[in-house]
This record gives C-alpha cells, structure tokens and sequence, in this order.
C-alpha cells in the first residue's frame, strides 16, 4: 500500500517543488524588507509563515514538547541533531524564537544569498582567522542582548541515522566563550520525510523534543569534551528509545 501511495504522491511532489521555490522566494524578499525598514526580528515571523506553509502543503504533521523550558528574552546557542532540510521547517516553525545562523564567511560573497543573510541578522565566521572568529563572536555577543538565539548543528552535516555522528566543537566553544547556556533539541522524523542526499519526498510525522538548557558555567575550557558528551547523551536519548 506504502508503494502506491509513493506512486500516487510523486505528481504532487514536483508541483510542491514548483511551489516550495516560489513561495521561498517570495517570503525570503519580504524578510529582507521587513529587516531593512522595520527590524531583524520582524523577519522572524517570516520565517514562521514560510515554515508552516511548507510544511501543511507537504503535509507535515508536529507535535512538539518541553517548550516549556525556553525562557522569555534569553538567549541560547541551541544544538538540534540534524536528520533532513525539513529540521529547518520543524525549527522555524515551531520553535517560537527569533534564530541567527552561523555561516562561514565565504558565503558572504555569494551574490544575493550573502547579501540577504546579512540583513537578516545571521552571523559569519572566518575559519581561517583566529581574531577574526574571535570579532565575530564579540559582536555577535551584542547581537543576542535582545534575546535572540544563535542555532549550530553539532554533528556538521545530515545524519540519517539514530545514532548521532560525533560532535564539532563550534558551538560548545561559542557557548563557553559566550556565556550562553546550550539548548538540546531532538528531533525525530525528518529523515523519513525527505531522506538526505534525495528528492524522495513523502507526507509523515515529525517530532521536535526541548530539553531543559545546559548551564555552561558549570564547565570550563577544559571541560570542553565533558560538556558536549552530555549533551550528545540528551539528545541522543530519545532517538535511541525510538530504535
């Protein structure tokens, strides 16, 4: 039956890619307008409206839990496992936060892209400078005084297994040398959605699960190691109970 309904449901699929490219465009535009004239944070709700549009036309179903541990007008390096492109939908959508990505900075070059990422807010690092990483996240720390988070993927890539690969140090360093506390997400799902490295597009349920923030004054630097096993070990612990 699964087979048929794939079948049935691939017409549709590329009628949705038609209209993912078009409304992405169209509210993409719009945010860079909202953050020129108005504010970065207004583009936020952007960001919501395409996410959820997204996701009923595709249709995704969501059920979320433990937003309850997201504090008002703090700010968090938030690290999600990442399963599919759709973690973006689930994120955006459904988080309620006002999010900056971290990009490197050869991004910025890029025509159109970099220009609109800028305006938006999100962050650039420049890997292959020490200083300037270090400028980078000075001024990102004065970015996040409205309450604004930073989001970073801690396995680098698409994972779509669940078992996590192992973690980059990027945003437990941020985290330390920021002074911001961590927030776990799991989510679960996505990669049956639209699987990595693939077009196979198929409706489903996803599930997005808040944990409790890590307070990182508890670690130092030298605690580095320490501080992303536990986390890994958070997030890790539902995938594993759904195996």
């Amino acid at each position: 039956m699964k087979t048929i309904l794939h079948i049935l449901y691939q017409p549709y699929k590329w009628l949705f890619f038609l209209f993912l490219i078009l409304n992405t465009l169209f509210f993409g535009t719009l945010a860079i307008v909202l953050s020129v004239l108005i504010n970065q944070k207004i583009s936020g709700y952007c960001g919501t409206a395409w996410a959820r549009l997204n996701s009923f036309f595709t249709p995704m179903l969501v059920s979320v839990s433990g937003k309850e541990n997201i504090q008002k007008n703090t700010s968090y390096i938030i690290v999600p496992n990442h399963q599919s492109y759709y973690d973006i939908f689930l994120i955006y959508g459904w988080l309620g936060m006002f999010i900056r990505w971290v990009m490197k900075i050869e991004l910025r070059k890029v025509p159109v892209f970099g220009y609109c990422c800028e305006k938006m807010g999100h962050i650039y690092i420049d890997r292959s400078s020490t200083q300037a990483a270090i400028d980078s996240l000075n001024a990102a720390k004065d970015d996040l005084a409205d309450g604004s988070s930073i989001i970073m993927f801690p396995e680098g890539t698409r994972n779509s297994t669940n078992t996590l690969l192992p973690f980059k140090k990027g945003a437990f360093r941020m985290a330390l040398d920021l002074g911001i506390p961590l927030l776990p997400i799991t989510i679960m799902g996505t990669k049956d959605i639209l699987p990595t490295k693939s077009l196979n597009l198929f409706p489903g349920k996803v599930k997005m699960i808040v944990h409790p923030p890590v307070d990182i004054k508890k670690y130092g630097q030298e605690d580095m190691e320490k501080l992303m096993a536990d986390v890994k070990v958070i997030i890790e612990g539902p995938l594993k109970q759904a195996n």
